[in-house]
């Protein structure tokens, strides 16, 4: 039986999907295993390290076992939830503290401190991000301020941090954890122009060099991943966070290309191309490092990239939390059933406010509530509070790209919803074009392993993702002007409550 497919490793936030497809990128074999997160006190989020590691064993498991076994894979691509972290022992290789979420804020008083030394500043500037609980490198600090079993590893030399990527590969390659440049990237310990681990960056977070895995490039030859489980090895050739995995299952490699997913959060991402200097409200990254050809050195591409940090789970809080629905899928008709929101808004600030405001000591808020207003009118407010918050990022990266979007591509599972891709479409001014493939991420990062074992061009995964909806304006400018304002006014408030 021949190597004919590729493996994607979706490793997520609130699951763990594989999925297997051909040389087309059609896919032919998918398994998903749900992840549990736990919130202990206000503002943290956490998972247990080895029930993702568990999570992603099991789905490959599944999907092998669909296809034939681990022969019929010719190159595997792992993408991961980006800056949640975990410490562990190497000679264990076990845990020493639960997985700490990138939605955790639970480090933020060792960000105020970073910030009252001075170093808001030197740290944009060398990494291309603000200072933030949500990047990886505060958490980090945090353990080994506050665990004391992260503590008495580190004095014993028996210490290991990484993101999920570094904790898989770590595992399930014979302890060689290593990340790649993308979610290096989102640490906030990585050097945006020498791609590598920086000093001084280190020394002001207070994390050993050591404890750190090694820096890879996007797409290559990057080692082995086996279990037993699996009865054979699989070759990885891709890994990146999954952001830029989506970005690039939209065939989005050329500068201006824009995308958003729709998940937990809503995160957008524009290839900046070369462009490796912080702005001012938006986060620079590293989209991917891809291999050139036998005359060039392998070339790195940047994002330009922005959060809003609770969409879907803002409309799981309306169901857990509330109980204004039964089902996440009942928004959209209850949006639908009211011609306008009836004066209620909702910021989606549930993990405070990422870009462009970078607020993160703001709440979410649920304003304007009339004995008139009834459960249709909050769901419609908080999915218009999703867009909003969207296109609150769309507008600040289209003032520093060379050229404006023409589009905004999107995937996930919320663009099944009609009135948010609808609303979307309104308030941007732009059409939203909809993936055909739902899972682009899985997309992406079996297209990037397929780039990384020489199997076809870039032109392949463009072609394997075409628009399957179009949702086109329908606001005219000065309506959608005065309802941006309108958000802008009531952002700036409810964010000081």
């Amino acid at each position: 039986m021949s190597a004919d497919l590729l493996l994607a490793i979706d490793q997520g936030t609130t699951s763990t999907r594989a999925m297997a497809f051909d040389r087309r990128l059609q896919p032919v074999a998918s398994a998903s295993v749900r992840l549990p997160t736990a919130h202990p006190a206000p503002g943290w989020v956490q998972q247990d390290a080895e029930t993702i590691l568990e999570s992603v064993i099991e789905s490959v498991a599944r999907v092998l076992d669909e296809v034939g076994g681990a022969d019929r894979i010719a190159a595997a691509g792992l993408d991961n939830q980006g800056e949640t972290v975990v410490a562990w022992d190497p000679e264990t290789c076990r845990a020493l503290a639960p997985a700490i979420g990138w939605q955790c804020r639970r480090s933020q008083p060792i960000v105020e401190r970073l910030r009252e030394a001075g170093l808001g500043g030197p740290i944009r500037e060398r990494t291309g991000l603000p200072l933030d609980p949500y990047y990886s490198a505060s958490k980090l600090a945090w353990l080994l301020e506050h665990n004391g079993d992260v503590r008495a590893a580190s004095a014993h030399d028996r210490l290991r941090f990484g993101t999920v990527d570094a904790w898989l590969t770590a595992r399930l390659d014979g302890g060689d954890a290593r990340t790649d440049t993308s979610t290096a990237s989102r640490t906030q310990l990585l050097s945006l122009r020498a791609l590598a681990w920086d000093p001084d960056l280190l020394s002001w977070f207070g994390i050993p060099a050591a404890t750190l895995p090694r820096v890879v490039a996007t797409a290559g030859d990057l080692g082995q991943l086996a279990h037993p489980r699996w009865r054979g090895s699989l070759a990885l050739r891709a890994m990146a966070c999954d952001q830029q995995a989506a970005l690039a299952g939209h065939g989005g490699f050329a500068s201006g290309s824009m995308k958003a997913t729709y998940g937990t959060g809503v995160f957008v991402l524009a290839n900046a191309g070369m462009l490796r200097e912080a702005t001012i409200e938006l986060e620079t990254s590293i989209a991917w490092t891809l291999p050139g050809d036998p005359t060039t050195p392998a070339v790195t591409a940047s994002v330009l990239q922005g959060g809003v940090l609770a969409a879907g789970a803002l409309v799981d809080w309306l169901r857990d939390g509330l109980g204004l629905i039964d089902d996440v899928t009942a928004t959209e008709a209850m949006a639908w059933s009211v011609t306008d929101a009836a004066g209620v808004k909702v910021l989606p600030a549930l993990a405070g406010l990422g870009a462009p405001w970078w607020r993160p000591e703001a709440r979410a808020v649920v304003a304007g509530l009339t004995a008139g207003a009834h459960g249709a009118h909050v769901v419609r407010a908080a999915l218009d509070g999703i867009a909003q918050r969207v296109t609150d990022v769309v507008e600040g990266m289209t003032a520093v790209l060379p050229e404006a979007p023409v589009r905004l591509l999107v995937d996930g599972g919320m663009t099944t919803n009609s009135y948010l891709m609808q609303r979307q479409a309104d308030l941007l001014g732009l059409p939203v074009d909809v993936a055909s493939v739902e899972e682009s991420t899985a997309l992406g990062i079996a297209g990037l392993a397929g780039l990384g074992a020489g199997l076809f061009e870039v032109a392949a995964i463009t072609a394997a993702n075409p628009t399957r909806a179009r949702y086109d304006p329908g606001l005219d400018r000065a309506e959608r002007q005065a309802q941006r304002e309108a958000w802008c006014r009531f952002v700036s408030a409810a964010a000081a409550l």
